[in-house]
């Protein structure tokens, strides 16, 4: 996602569209990438430097934690930014500070019950399941150990 600094007038541009998801690098039977990333971003120049704030969207296809099967989830970065100091160049890639704000939001433990859609057949048994009754007397847990003859 290169952006030419030439192109960016003073008071600043707004850009918008996509790049394929490929750019990610994201190879994870957890999280696939099923579409582009879209982006909306607003770009200006300060100070030696070039500045970009907006959103990313990413389509992905995530695998649930607690049943294991996949479900289509939409991952939003609604505050993206990043400043690159300029060194004379005339483009700026702006693909790693995407990369890593689109890792940094992925799920880190997925739920495909997430949004209200399905029901996770394991999260609602282990909702469901009724606690285990704590032991009356610490003595039955030892007596099963007491009887052990190590020698």
């Amino acid at each position: 996602m290169k952006v030419h600094i030439q192109q960016i007038p003073t008071e600043g541009l707004h850009i918008e569209g996509e790049e394929p998801s490929s750019i990610l690098d994201l190879n994870d039977e957890i999280a696939r990438p099923t579409g582009p990333i879209a982006y909306s971003l607003d770009l200006g120049l300060s100070d030696g430097g070039l500045f970009a704030t907006g959103t990313l969207t990413l389509p992905l296809e995530l695998m649930c934690v607690a049943c294991l099967k996949h479900f289509a989830y939409t991952l939003q970065v609604p505050d993206f930014a990043c400043q690159v100091e300029l060194t004379g160049r005339e483009t700026v890639d702006l693909t790693e500070y995407v990369r890593e704000d689109t890792l940094l939001a992925l799920p880190p433990h997925p739920h495909c019950d997430w949004n209200g859609e399905r029901e996770c057949k394991v999260a609602f048994r282990k909702k469901n399941e009724t606690p285990a009754e704590p032991l009356s007397d610490t003595r039955e847990v030892w007596g099963a150990l007491d009887q052990l003859k190590l020698k």
